[in-house]
């Protein structure tokens, strides 16, 4: 099917190849009219001018939240579905024992059927848009056709969309991702997302929620580009880019990866203490990073995204009150609580809730219901320009220099407080291993460690064994390597109590680490790694913290923590790095010759 004018809006392109692979998809679809997006202001009024009254948009307070709208989304339609996401290569081995798989023309098929027809009544929005900054030479294009108008208006938030993707494309290119997006029927039974790494394409359908709808986020900065990366010898990675400047002005860049619920973007926005003297923060990117080896022999990393995607439960003043102020404009709510006169509620906003509320069901909510009134993974998308602490360099087409690479997860004991690698094998050891303890509520099983390597498991596209072999081989190319660091914001003590207070006072740990990339900081060499002493670190005005306890190493709970990696280490199958295994087990020797000797002390 090609559009003829009475339904199509905007200008279609010059590019053949790209109108082309839009007619094919047309036909397929059937949608009523297809819409070309160019991005500008203009169109963004006339896409909320016919989302609102379609019930796709709320407009919310203008006085109290300018230019920002609501949105309630199918309520089994919450969350990102690992279980129906699918890495399409030729062979299993290639997506790895991590991925979910299957075979490239069986997709195809089996969401072709579902594809076929799906548009009919609606709209197909074509959404050019770039990742990473426009004009740098690791930016990428990519294409999305979308039948959502949700989808369309959050991706002109998330991404460089427009026109501006079309002039980086140009007449005759052909390098871009083919995105085909439908919410269909909204069936759990019949949502797919499924990944094509050797046709850099991407079919998802069954689901309007970002994670699996906007296909510039995970699946193309992430799965997809994971899978270029190694072959074009880069990394592109589930982490934090972080700007941090010393009292006397000098900047220093770190990446971090976090997995889900361990306070990343808290972390990229954080508020140094007030008793550190100067320290100032600033963010570069919230979520990923792709990082290439510079030509002075450093990795320097580009923020492929031009929004934040954040989780709502939990943002507040006192634990990201930059995020509070990005929010305030120009941003769009998912399934957050609102008042009937249009303003924005969340548990653990640290502010009392109304009397009266809409929850995310659209249903009326009162103070003291025991259900919440903002679903658990509710949203806001966001602006990044609005983000009060955003670096100058957050859209530098060279990207930022990299100093230090962290790792972290969320562990009750066993992990210290901040550990430095004894050197590269070992600290991409240290990502390999790293992980989150599960709770009740989710497993039945309190303290059971999800492994998550880098935080890349539901995210990389390919084999993970084959990824941490990238990750080493990396190292013989960079001369400049940045230092690797774990860390753990969530120890306790036996009584549960936090060692560690988190939030702002995390910058403390930020300046031992590059204090120690730079050679200047002081540090204790353990079995593990180097640690700080309390004499190491600036505990100017800390309150509520146990420090030794919090970086205590406990060789008895390293011996288990080094056997329990054994079996996760045997589970990503012959493609594990030799290297990796020969760590464990010389770390696990080493421990119990430690335990042995002080037994017979």
């Amino acid at each position: 099917m090609r559009a003829s004018a009475e339904t199509s809006r905007g200008q279609p392109p010059s590019n053949p190849h790209l109108v082309a692979w839009v007619d094919e998809m047309a036909r397929l679809c059937k949608p009523d009219r297809v819409w070309w997006c160019d991005g500008s202001e203009e169109e963004k009024r006339s896409l909320f001018a016919e989302a609102v009254p379609a019930g796709v948009f709320v407009p919310l307070d203008a006085r109290k939240l300018p230019g920002c709208y609501y949105h309630h989304s199918n309520v089994n339609d919450v969350a990102r579905v690992e279980h129906l996401t699918f890495i399409c290569t030729p062979t299993r081995e290639e997506a790895g024992p991590t991925n979910h798989w299957m075979e490239p023309g069986e997709a195809y098929r089996k969401l072709g059927a579902l594809f076929d027809g799906a548009m009919r009544g609606r709209t197909m929005y074509v959404v050019p848009y770039v990742m990473g900054p426009a004009s740098s030479p690791f930016a990428k294009v990519g294409v999305e056709l979308t039948d959502s108008l949700y989808v369309t208006l959050s991706m002109g938030i998330m991404t460089r969309m427009g026109k501006v993707a079309l002039d980086r494309l140009g007449s005759e290119g052909r390098d871009f991702n083919k995105g085909l997006h439908s919410v269909a029927e909204c069936n759990p039974e019949k949502r797919f997302i499924c990944h094509f790494p050797q046709d850099n394409a991407i079919w998802s359908v069954g689901s309007g929620y970002g994670g699996n709808a906007l296909l510039g986020k995970k699946c193309l900065a992430l799965r997809i580009a994971s899978y270029q990366a190694r072959s074009e010898g880069w990394l592109a990675e589930h982490m934090l880019i972080l700007e941090a400047e010393r009292p006397d002005g000098e900047r220093r860049y770190v990446t971090a990866a976090f997995p889900s619920a361990c306070g990343k973007t808290n972390f990229a926005m954080m508020i140094p203490p007030a008793a550190m003297g100067g320290w100032k923060i600033r963010t570069v990117g919230d979520d990923i990073a792709w990082m290439r080896i510079g030509e002075d022999g450093r990795l320097w990393a580009v923020n492929p995204e031009f929004g934040y995607f954040g989780v709502a439960p939990g943002t507040s003043r006192k634990s990201n009150s930059n995020a509070m102020d990005t929010v305030r404009k120009d941003s769009l709510f998912t399934n957050v609580a609102r008042t009937p006169g249009g303003d924005v509620w969340w548990e653990g906003m640290d502010v009392e809730p109304p009397p009266e509320l809409i929850d995310w069901k659209g249903q009326p909510w009162t103070k003291g219901a025991k259900h919440p009134a903002a679903h658990p993974n509710s949203r806001f998308t966001a602006p990044m320009q609005n983000n009060p602490v955003l670096s100058r360099f957050a859209d530098d087409p060279r990207g930022v220099p990299v100093s230090a690479v962290i790792f972290g997860g969320r562990r009750s004991t066993t992990v210290p407080l901040v550990l430095q690698s004894f050197d590269w094998k070992h600290g991409v050891y240290l990502g390999a291993t790293m992980g989150s303890e599960t709770t009740a509520a989710a497993t039945g099983a309190v303290g059971v460690v999800r492994r998550d390597p880098m935080a890349m498991l539901p995210f990389c596209g390919y084999d993970m064994g084959t990824y941490l072999g990238h990750w080493l081989a990396m190292r013989e190319r960079i001369t400049r390597p940045p230092q690797l660091f774990l860390v753990n914001w969530f120890r306790k003590s036996q009584d549960g109590r936090w060692l560690w207070p988190g939030y702002g006072e995390n910058a403390r740990v930020l300046d031992w680490i590059l204090g120690r990339c730079d050679g200047t900081a002081g540090a204790e060499e353990t079995l593990l790694g180097y640690t700080p002493r309390e004499q190491d670190l600036d505990l100017r005005g800390l309150q509520g913290a146990d420090v030794a306890a919090a970086t205590r190493i406990d060789l008895n709970d390293w011996e288990a923590e080094l056997e329990s990696q054994g079996d996760w280490f045997r589970s990503l199958g012959p493609t594990l790095p030799a290297g990796l295994e020969q760590q464990r087990a010389a770390l696990l020797e080493r421990v119990r010759r430690a335990l042995d000797a002080e037994e017979k002390g």
